[in-house]
This record gives C-alpha cells, sequence and structure tokens, in this order.
C-alpha cells in the first residue's frame, strides 16, 4: 500500500450488511486516549487472520492497540491514521489482492479494505463499555461522512454489532472443576466458579456452592455457558433444570452416556421441557472417554468456542 492508493472514505464501497464482533475484537480501552484513530476492517477478499469489524486504534503519538492482520500493514496503517487525526478526514485503504500496488502483501493470498476514521467521542466509547459490562450488545453504524453513531441508521455505510465477550458458569467439585476453571480463567475469560473451599483454593477463584438450590444471585444471558463438574449427582438435576430454561447457549454436564441418560430422566420428571432436555450438550466434550482432568478441561473448553464460533456464524 502507498500514499497514492489511499481513497477519500466511498460511502458505496464501504456498504455492507450488519455483521457481529467481540468485544474483544475492539480496543476499546484505548479509544479512551486524546487524539485516536479507529482503523476498521470493513471488507474481506479470501482468507484473511481477523473478521470483518475487528479494529485497531491508533494514538498521534503512533502506538497501536489491537490488530488487524498478523502483523503484515499495521504500521503502514498507522502511518495513515495520523494523516486522519490531523485533519479529521476518513480513508479507505486496500491491501493485498485487488491493491493496484505490490509494497506489501498478505501471506494467506487475501485482501483487506481498512477503513481509518476519527474515534468516537469519549463519551460514546464510555457509553458502549458500559452496555457490554451490562451483557448487552451494542449496535454501531458509519454514516456517510464517516462519522460513528450508536444505534441502527437507515443509510448506514456499515453497521456493526459488538457482543460480550463470553463468559463462563462452573458448578461442581473436585479436580476436574478446578482444572477447567483455571484453563478458562487463564485463556483470559470471565467466570464464576461455584464449588467448595478446597476446590476454590486448587483452582483460585469459587464462591461456595450452595446445596440444592441455584444460587440466588446468578444471572444468565446468551452469551453464556454453564459447565457442571459432579461427581455426587444429587443436586445435579436442579441445577441443569436450571440452566436448561436460561438463555445459555451451552450447557453441559460431566459423565458417562448412562449418567446422561439417568440426567435427561430427572430432568424430564423435573418437567423441562423435552426440547429443552434435548439441548444439554452430550457428549461433554470433544476427546471420547478421557479421564484426565487437564485433558477434560481443554476438550470441554474447544467444545464450547467451537459452540460459540458456529453460533456467531464464524465457521
Amino acid at each position: 500500500m502507498t500514499v497514492d492508493a489511499v481513497a477519500p472514505f466511498d460511502a458505496q464501497a464501504a456498504a455492507t450488511n450488519r455483521i457481529e464482533v467481540c468485544e474483544s475484537d475492539w480496543p476499546l480501552s484505548a479509544l479512551t486516549r486524546e487524539e485516536v484513530a479507529l482503523a476498521l476492517i470493513t471488507g474481506v477478499d479470501g482468507a484473511a487472520y481477523r473478521p470483518v469489524g475487528a479494529a485497531m486504534a491508533i494514538d498521534a503519538e503512533g502506538r497501536r492497540s489491537g490488530s488487524l492482520s498478523s502483523g503484515c500493514l499495521e504500521r503502514d496503517v498507522a502511518l495513515h491514521a495520523l494523516s486522519v487525526i490531523r485533519d479529521g478526514v476518513p480513508r479507505q485503504l486496500r491491501y493485498g489482492r485487488g491493491s493496484p500496488f505490490l509494497d506489501i502483501t498478505l501471506p494467506c493470498g487475501g485482501g483487506l479494505d481498512i477503513t481509518v476514521l476519527p474515534a468516537p467521542a469519549p463519551e460514546m466509547v464510555a457509553q458502549i463499555r458500559a452496555q457490554l459490562a451490562a451483557r448487552g450488545p451494542v449496535d454501531l453504524a458509519i454514516r456517510p461522512d464517516g462519522c460513528i453513531t450508536t444505534g441502527t441508521l437507515a443509510g448506514a455505510t456499515f453497521s456493526l454489532r459488538i457482543r460480550p465477550e463470553i463468559r463462563f458458569v462452573i458448578l461442581g467439585k473436585g479436580p476436574e472443576t478446578a482444572s477447567f476453571a483455571r484453563i478458562v480463567t487463564h485463556a483470559g475469560y470471565g467466570a464464576e466458579v461455584f464449588t467448595d473451599g478446597e476446590t476454590a483454593a486448587e483452582a483460585g477463584i469459587g464462591r461456595p456452592l450452595p446445596a440444592g438450590h441455584w444460587p440466588d444471585d446468578l444471572e444468565i444471558d446468551p452469551y453464556t455457558a454453564v459447565a457442571m463438574f459432579f461427581h455426587d449427582h444429587e443436586h445435579e438435576p436442579l441445577f441443569l433444570a436450571r440452566a436448561l430454561q436460561s438463555p445459555a447457549f451451552f450447557v453441559g454436564a460431566q459423565g458417562s452416556l448412562r449418567a446422561h441418560q439417568s440426567r435427561c430422566q430427572a430432568l424430564a420428571e423435573l418437567g423441562v421441557p423435552a426440547e429443552r432436555i434435548a439441548a444439554l450438550a452430550s457428549p461433554f466434550g470433544l476427546i471420547p472417554s478421557t479421564r484426565d482432568p487437564r485433558m477434560l478441561a481443554v476438550s470441554v473448553l474447544a467444545q464450547i468456542l467451537s459452540r460459540a464460533a458456529q453460533l456467531q456464524g464464524r465457521t
């Protein structure tokens, strides 16, 4: 990409259907700085490292937060972002396939359209962060003049929904619970763990597990996965019944096929509708019949992330 390949903001070229990204795809904390530009992937041709809608923030000193590729073009984008900061005029950049210039190529062989805009006002960024913290999605639109606005907008050149990061609710006891809680939190995901004191100490996180009833202050949203690791299944059906009737995108429990069949029968006896019982993950994890807590943790995390990617249209 060279300066000669920079085009002014073209509303028609940037127009697309609304797409979704995760809040981790946007460097929201960096957008609170003064004099910041926002570089946004608005088109992908072929293979790409990052999804349409992913963003990078660049401040007046050239500091970058977030990524648009595997490192192929961020420095060049930052140079154009400095111009946007100076004059407030959005730019559209084309890299890789379809670009008239070959000085920057993408190893994946694809093409990227990058739109560089003045960052939204700090008040808007604060509003976006607050809504995501409350576990609600945020709709954004780019107006024909290149300004970003919240909500939906007729005639928008680009529409985007930012959804909250997925979170985990983990209930259970023992090494499987501790291993899963550790791998989830070390991967950077939010988690609420309900367990006994010994497991909480091993996991480094945990709250007391109520005996026989759902935690009173626990709320489940559509971006939550519920995973249970019990060897004593006495109270498990009550917890599963509550989880299955919540908006959680994933509900699963440790156990054999026989244990799964028994819990499905118990759920039916509790009055859980058959279509909700069918939503209970089986098998639990991608690796069959594993007996190692760490392997089970990796297996279940991979299954949940795969389910999330399917629901978000990335696979």
